[in-house]
């Protein structure tokens, strides 16, 4: 039996037009922000602080940074600053790292033995596998003949 595998995983439905859910929504949600701020503050501070809302918002609907969405690298940032960082410093790194690297004498005692297979053993091992598999198909032909 045949099954049809999905193809193009990785891509959002077109629900709205040309926009995905998560765009329409995005793009949606800052037009209404925007159009509130408009209506709740003086003209003076409104149009900048809307036009800088309804600009984020097309930002996250839209641009990519890396192929993924914007959303992504500001968790990621924000995920970077808000988290503890732990920085070590040893000064004596570059020598004791020297000190650890293998010399070419000691290399060869590094790679492992590959075991050896004598031409008695490989050739037993073949018969056993072919006897093993006309056993095995001699049984199912007798069950098959069982149930007939």
């Amino acid at each position: 039996m045949q099954f049809q595998v999905p193809q193009f995983t990785d891509v959002e439905d077109k629900i709205f037009g040309p926009l995905t859910l998560k765009q329409f929504i995005y793009v949606a949600g800052g037009g209404g922000l925007g159009f509130l701020i408009w209506r709740a503050l003086p003209n003076l501070v409104a149009i900048p602080l809307a036009l800088g809302v309804i600009g984020f918002a097309v930002a996250l609907a839209f641009v990519q940074v890396n192929k993924k969405p914007l959303i992504v690298t500001l968790e990621a940032a924000f995920m970077y600053f808000v988290r503890k960082k732990l920085y070590l410093w040893n000064s004596n790194y570059r020598e004791k790292r020297k000190k650890k690297a293998p010399d070419a004498a000691t290399l060869p005692s590094a790679i492992p033995e590959v075991p050896s297979l004598s031409e008695n053993k490989l050739n037993s091992l073949a018969w056993s596998l072919d006897i093993n598999e006309r056993i095995r198909l001699d049984r199912e032909k007798k069950k098959q003949q069982e149930i007939r």
